[in-house]
């Protein structure tokens, strides 16, 4: 017992470092996706004030409606077919949520920016995410 006390109070702090390291890596990705968006956008300071905090608060949501989703199974072949129809189920209802937060999402915005903003908006999110995988790529490339 005395072991696994010692274990657990050496490997805490490389825990702790790590979720660290991994929360300040979000918030490097979205303060430049702040940058790109703005910049591509060409938000005015007055439209930006009233345009990030609409979009922060989307991507709050949509960021915990996936990690709703994303369950980790071990091993899918050990669970039941009861289980696999309330995933199924609950899986539908976090899309449904989620068109719900994107329609939410375009009618706050509508207000403040143009509907071919907003398509334009869209279009960023994929060109920014595209970018980021291809540099995660590269990175672990060069790991090796």
């Amino acid at each position: 017992m005395k072991k696994i006390l010692i274990c657990l109070l050496m490997f805490t702090p490389l825990l702790q470092a790590q979720a660290q390291s991994r929360e300040e890596d979000r918030e490097r990705i979205k303060a430049l996706k702040t940058a790109f968006i703005t910049q591509e956008l060409n938000l005015s300071n007055k439209v930006a004030q009233e345009f990030w905090p609409i979009y922060n608060e989307y991507e709050t949501k949509r960021r915990e409606l996936h990690q709703r989703e994303h369950i980790e199974l071990k091993n899918i072949e050990c669970i039941s077919e009861s289980e696999a129809e309330n995933m199924l189920q609950e899986y539908l209802k976090i899309e449904k949520e989620e068109y719900s937060i994107k329609k939410q999402l375009f009618s706050e915005l509508k207000e403040i920016i143009s509907a071919q903003d907003i398509i334009k908006l869209h279009k960023l999110e994929d060109e920014f995410h595209k970018k980021l995988i291809k540099e995660y790529r590269a990175r672990k490339a060069d790991e090796k």
